[in-house]
């Protein structure tokens, strides 16, 4: 039809989104989260889809010794994120949220077979998750306007990955593309 976006339906039970690193140093970096508001109107509709939809959002969150030191204000969840009590949140310490973490057995236990990615960065922690994601079998679902980077360079380095990971067959959807059948 014209003038509506094409919709990517989804199955609830067996849907998962991420949200990746989504934390507070990452908005505090000298340059700015590209498209920062953009990104968190996306984020947040996204996760009001799947909430509303009873399906599953997994929460993301990394630590090192630099910047995201665990349990330190810059290390939390930006604010603005709707968290739900109810919903996982996985701590790891690598860019790819499976490795050494239990997400795997997380979306194993409720039958997931669809991963939906957005969150921090782009050529980072997003991209390894993908990545991951793929080398483990799921299918995988990158969010186009539900990544960023802090990066001077953030409009080249998103289109850069959305184009590889797309020829690693990660399915490529805007956030307004996504719903449920």
């Amino acid at each position: 039809m014209h003038g509506e976006s094409p919709r990517h339906r989804l199955n609830t039970k067996s849907a998962a989104l991420l949200v990746i690193d989504v934390q507070m140093a990452l908005f505090s970096r000298p340059t700015p989260i590209y498209k920062a508001d953009d990104l968190m109107r996306n984020i947040n509709s996204l996760v009001e889809k799947f909430q509303l939809s009873n399906a599953l959002v997994v929460y993301i969150q990394h630590s090192n010794n630099k910047m995201l030191i665990k349990d330190s204000d810059d290390w939390q969840f930006h604010p603005d994120l709707n968290i739900k009590e109810t919903d996982p949140i996985i701590h790891k310490i690598h860019g790819n949220a499976f490795k050494e973490t239990n997400l795997k057995q997380t979306l194993e236990s409720r039958g997931i077979e669809d991963i939906v990615i957005t969150g921090l960065v782009t050529q980072g922690c997003v991209k390894a998750t993908s990545l991951g994601g793929k080398e483990l079998g799921y299918r995988v679902i990158l969010i186009e306007d539900g990544h960023s980077s802090y990066s001077k360079e953030a409009p080249k380095i998103i289109e850069k990955w959305n184009l590889k990971l797309g020829k690693e067959q990660v399915e490529l959807f805007l956030s307004d593309e996504i719903d449920f059948v």
